[in-house]
């Protein structure tokens, strides 16, 4: 099933994607329209999945966890790849895990106190993984330039349709 996002769903994405703590009156001073009418259509992109919620961002660095690294995995066979995702789930220092093309099955990004910290979470929590062949380090940031939302709500263009994940 498709639902349309209309211009002034893409208004909003756009304004509550900026800043996930705007109030719903002020949205709809911005849209000209009323704040019952924002918070109906709030719910109904909640409802159909396109807003998956809203958080508080943590600095890492100011909480000790100073290093941040990509590590590529490789599987043993791809039907383990549903238990290696719950697995690495259950690690609380990995942020992202993807399903990706290419050498490696997935990626991730995780965040270590130092890198001792790393290396114990890589030889104690990820390559021991029932599933898990190998893992390559790629890269360590040396600092998060920036963070965003996708911001592509540009409410000139035409109605898109979403479609539902039911």
């Amino acid at each position: 099933m498709t639902r349309q996002i209309d211009r002034l769903d893409k208004k909003i994405l756009r304004l509550i994607s900026q800043n996930a703590r705007i109030p719903f009156l002020e949205v709809a001073r911005e849209c000209n329209v009323s704040g019952a009418a924002i918070h109906q259509r709030i719910q109904k992109l909640q409802q159909i999945g396109v807003i998956k919620g809203s958080e508080f961002i943590v600095d890492t660095y100011k909480i000790g966890y100073q290093t941040c690294a990509y590590i590529g995995i490789t599987l043993k066979d791809i039907s383990c790849f549903n238990d290696v995702v719950e697995a690495i789930r259950a690690i609380p220092e990995v942020v992202e895990c993807h399903y990706t093309t290419g050498r490696y099955a997935m990626f991730v990004k995780l965040y270590a106190k130092d890198n001792k910290h790393l290396l114990q979470i890589i030889l104690d929590k990820l390559s021991v993984i029932e599933g898990v062949a190998h893992t390559e380090t790629f890269q360590m940031s040396l600092d998060e330039i920036f963070h965003r939302q996708l911001a592509v709500f540009d409410t000139d263009d035409d109605d898109m349709d979403v479609v539902d994940e039911e």
